[in-house]
């Protein structure tokens, strides 16, 4: 039995998807569709509120862009959290990898197989491109352990929400979200990606300004407990990976007009974290010095 709990700003799309959850989902289910077009409130205050009306103890918090293509899925997910008394969440995208330097729930210079483990045909909304079965399953597993999932959809229990609830207070947007709530829960759970459960995404997101002002405020509360990882890396495989990522990411911020203030905060929040070098926090900035005084070029395409 399992209550799922949706964020709703569309009517047709929830239409649509309440449809497609009752003909493929095969257990006992509710559906908490909050409309969030009247008085809107970020999502993790959504979510929370779904929680406490939910009567079911597997949670399924999910986007409305969606369509599931397994049949009886909600099998998959009860059997799943059912056989394993320490799984807490549950998706069908993650990463292996929660860097220091702020980013969603993947770090992009991971070069390591872990960088993500998934299974979802991903559609496009803003770009002009065919819908892609992105299926990375490194370990030929039927779940991977991850550090954290994207929150496109994210089962767990209701008890994990109701001991440490969505945050908020800090975040009170649509970014985010996700990745705060198994930050706060992986010292105490698993959480895993299943590859036996398959949907369409029918958007990519808008990664731009607005999503990487939320993600810094989540580093800011996480920096001193990253980075994480379910994967075995040395300790230079860290070094390399954080030094490429900051960079980058100080770019970034240069390119989306963040004050020079904020790139100073961010630099030392990532200082707080003890896998942060002395070393790798200086030719971090001086990389932005350099960038600030026009010594170096920017090298990122927007």
């Amino acid at each position: 039995m399992i209550s799922i709990i949706i964020c709703s700003v569309d009517p047709i799309q929830l239409a649509a998807i309440r449809l497609n959850i009752e003909a493929t989902i095969g257990v006992p289910f509710e559906v908490i569709a909050i409309d969030n077009r009247i008085a809107p409130r970020g999502i993790c205050a959504v979510y929370n509120e779904g929680a406490q009306r939910a009567k079911f103890d597997i949670l399924c918090f999910m986007h409305e862009d969606v369509a599931f293509q397994t049949e009886e899925w909600g099998r998959v997910v009860l059997d799943s959290f059912d056989s394993n008394p320490q799984l807490g969440i549950l998706g069908v995208a993650g990463g292996g990898y929660k860097s220091l330097t702020p980013s969603g729930w993947y770090c992009l210079d991971f070069q390591f197989a872990e960088k993500s483990f998934q299974n979802i045909i991903q559609g496009y909304k803003y770009d002009n491109r065919e819908n892609f079965h992105a299926l990375h399953n490194p370990h030929n597993q039927s779940a991977s352990a991850v550090v954290c999932v994207d929150g496109v959809w994210m089962c767990t229990r209701k008890v994990l929400v109701q001991t440490k609830p969505f945050e908020e207070q800090l975040l009170k947007g649509f970014h985010g979200y996700d990745i705060d709530f198994c930050l706060s829960h992986f010292k105490e759970w698993e959480i895993m990606v299943t590859y036996e459960v398959l949907l369409i995404h029918y958007s990519e997101g808008n990664f731009k300004r607005e999503w990487l002002g939320e993600v810094l405020k989540l580093h800011q509360k996480w920096s001193s407990y990253l980075p994480l990882t379910t994967a075995i890396v040395s300790e230079s495989d860290i070094y390399f990976t954080e030094k490429r990522a900051l960079k980058r990411l100080v770019e970034q911020m240069i390119y989306w007009d963040f004050s020079k203030m904020e790139i100073h905060q961010m630099l030392l929040n990532f200082k707080k974290s003890k896998k942060c070098s002395s070393k790798l926090f200086f030719k971090a900035y001086l990389h932005f010095i350099q960038l600030l005084f026009g010594y170096k070029k920017l090298t990122l395409a927007e």
